[in-house]
C-alpha cells in the first residue's frame, strides 16, 4: 500500500519521478486566467480565518457541500466561520475520487504543513493551526510569493479602471508580475437588462457618446488601448453559444437602438450584433499583438432561486452539449477576413469538443508561428485528473503536446495554486507511462524540455 498522498503522489513510474521532481516541480507558475480579485492582491489585507482564505469563494467546495445537503447557511450564509470550516470537513472526508479530496489535502500540506487527512473529528485542530499561521502574516501577496508565481492576469470588464493595478504597480511584493486581462462580455450582450446601463458606464469612462455601432466599436478600441498601456495581452471570451451570422451597418444599429431603449433582442439578431463586434475585437487584439481566449460550452445559473438569492458563479452552471464545429469554424473565418487572427485559444466545457477544437486549431496556424491558434487547458469540470489525461490525449493525437500551454488555475481561490502541482504530476505520469511502455524513447533531454514548455515557458511565452 503506498504512503496517502506522498512526495511520488500520482507518480507511478521511475520516469515520471525524475521528470517531476527535478523539472516540473521547481518550474515558476504562469497562471494567466483567473478570477482572483485585484483589489485582494493590492490591499493586501489578511485573511480572517482560513474560512475566508479557503471558502470565501470557491464554488466547487460550495456545490460538493450542497450536493452533501449542508445548509446554505452554512456555505454562504452568515454562519460562523468554524462552523463552515467543519461542516466541509465532515463532506470532504467522504469525497472520495473527487478531485477536491485532493486538491484540498495538497492545499493543507503546502501551505500549512498539514499532512493528516482532513475529516469532522479533526477540523477545529486544524482550523486552529492553519488560522495561526494566516496570523503570523500569510496575506495574498506572500501566498502568491510561496506559489513561485511568475505572472499573473486577472479577469477585468472595459468599464474597470484598474486602479488596483495601477497601485501593485507601484508596491507589489508578491514577485509576480500582476497584469490585467480583457473581458468584455457584457459589451457583447445586448440583450441583457441591464445593458443600458452599461452601455452610460462604457460611455462615461470612454469619454464619448455611444450613439451608433461604430461608436461602439470606437469606445472599446479606446478601452484596449488603455488597457494595453496598463500591460494587457490576453482578451477572454465567454461564449456560451458561439455566433456567426452577419449583418450591415444599419441593422446593427438598429439593434443598439434597441437595446438602448431596452426592446426585446431576437436570437438571430443577437448572434449578428456579437458576430460582427467580436470581428472587430478580434482584428483589434491582432494589431496589438494580444492572445485571445474564447470560453463555450457553459449553462450558466441554472438554479434559479439560488442566482436569485446570490448572483452568478456560485457552483450552479452545468455543461451545455450545442455542436459547435460550424459556428466555431465559421466565426474565426469571420474573424480573420481582413487581418489575421489573433494568437487563439479555444476552450470547451463539454469534453466532445476537444477534438474538434483540436483540429479546427490545426487548420488555422500561421506560417511560422508555433500554434498560433490551440486549445486551452481542460477547463473547470475537466481539470481533474480523468479529464485532464483525456485532454493531454487528445491534444497529443491530433497536435504537439509540446506546444500546449499547460495549467490555469480560473479560480478565486489564492490557496488553488497547487493545482499547478496536480497537472504536473499528471503531466509527468503520462509521459513517464509512454516511455516505460516503450512508446517513446528514454530521451530526458527531449522530455525534460517538453515539461519545463508545457509547466511554463509555453503559457509565458504568450506575453513576449
Amino acid at each position: 500500500m503506498k504512503t496517502f498522498m506522498d512526495q511520488n503522489f500520482l507518480l507511478e513510474t521511475q520516469t515520471a519521478r525524475t521528470l517531476y521532481h527535478d523539472i516540473a516541480a521547481n518550474a515558476p507558475i504562469c497562471d494567466f486566467h483567473c478570477h482572483i480579485p485585484p483589489r485582494q492582491i493590492a490591499e493586501n489585507k489578511p485573511f480572517r480565518s482560513i474560512t475566508e482564505a479557503w471558502l470565501g469563494g470557491d464554488h466547487y467546495k460550495w456545490r460538493a457541500m450542497r450536493i452533501a445537503g449542508v445548509p446554505e447557511r452554512q456555505i454562504t450564509g452568515d454562519a460562523p466561520d468554524l462552523e463552515k470550516f467543519e461542516a466541509y470537513a465532515a463532506v470532504v472526508e467522504k469525497a472520495v475520487g473527487n478531485p477536491l479530496y485532493h486538491w484540498t489535502h495538497l492545499e493543507l500540506q503546502r501551505y500549512f504543513g498539514v499532512e493528516e487527512p482532513l475529516t469532522a473529528r479533526n477540523a477545529l485542530g486544524i482550523f486552529e493551526r492553519c488560522n495561526g499561521l494566516l496570523e503570523d502574516g500569510m496575506r495574498p501577496q506572500e501566498l502568491i510569493a510561496r506559489s513561485n508565481v511568475r505572472l499573473l492576469c486577472t479577469t477585468d470588464d472595459p468599464v474597470d479602471g484598474l486602479e488596483y493595478h495601477e497601485q501593485l504597480s507601484d508596491k507589489n511584493d508578491s514577485g509576480a508580475t500582476i497584469l490585467p486581462a480583457f473581458r468584455p462580455d457584457k459589451a457583447l450582450s445586448p440583450a441583457s437588462a441591464d445593458y443600458p446601463q452599461y452601455l452610460e458606464r462604457l460611455e462615461e469612462i470612454g469619454g464619448d457618446s455611444i450613439d451608433s455601432f461604430e461608436d461602439l466599436k470606437h469606445v472599446l478600441s479606446r478601452r484596449i488601448d488603455y488597457f494595453h498601456r496598463h500591460g494587457c495581452r490576453l482578451s477572454d471570451h465567454g461564449l456560451d453559444v458561439v455566433p456567426c451570422a452577419r449583418a450591415d451597418a444599419a441593422k446593427l444599429d438598429a439593434i443598439l437602438d434597441d437595446a438602448w431603449a431596452g426592446k426585446p433582442i431576437s436570437l438571430e439578431s443577437l448572434a449578428q450584433f456579437r458576430t460582427e463586434l467580436l470581428k472587430f475585437l478580434a482584428e483589434e487584439y491582432s494589431k496589438h499583438g494580444w492572445t485571445m481566449q474564447l470560453h463555450t460550452g457553459a449553462l450558466r445559473s441554472i438554479n434559479a432561486p439560488l442566482f436569485a438569492a446570490l448572483g452568478p458563479d456560485i457552483g450552479c452552471d452545468a455543461m451545455n452539449d450545442l455542436p459547435i464545429a460550424i459556428p466555431m469554424a465559421g466565426l474565426l473565418g469571420v474573424m480573420s477576413e481582413d487581418v489575421p487572427l489573433p494568437r487563439t485559444l479555444l476552450f470547451s466545457l463539454h469534453d466532445k469538443d476537444n477534438y474538434t477544437l483540436g483540429v479546427i486549431a490545426g487548420a488555422l496556424q500561421s506560417e511560422g508561428r508555433a500554434s498560433h491558434v490551440g486549445v486551452g487547458p481542460a477547463w473547470w469540470y475537466h481539470d481533474q485528473r480523468d479529464g485532464m489525461v483525456k485532454h493531454l490525449r487528445h491534444l497529443a493525437n491530433v497536435s504537439l503536446l509540446s506546444e500546449f500551454v499547460g495549467m490555469t488555475t480560473d479560480s478565486r481561490s489564492l490557496l488553488s495554486y497547487t493545482r499547478h502541482e496536480y497537472f504536473r504530476r499528471i503531466l509527468c505520469n503520462l509521459l513517464g507511462g509512454w516511455v516505460e511502455n516503450g512508446e517513446y524513447p528514454a530521451d530526458m533531454e527531449t522530455l525534460g524540455d517538453i515539461v519545463r514548455r508545457v509547466s511554463f515557458e509555453n503559457a509565458y511565452g504568450l506575453f513576449r
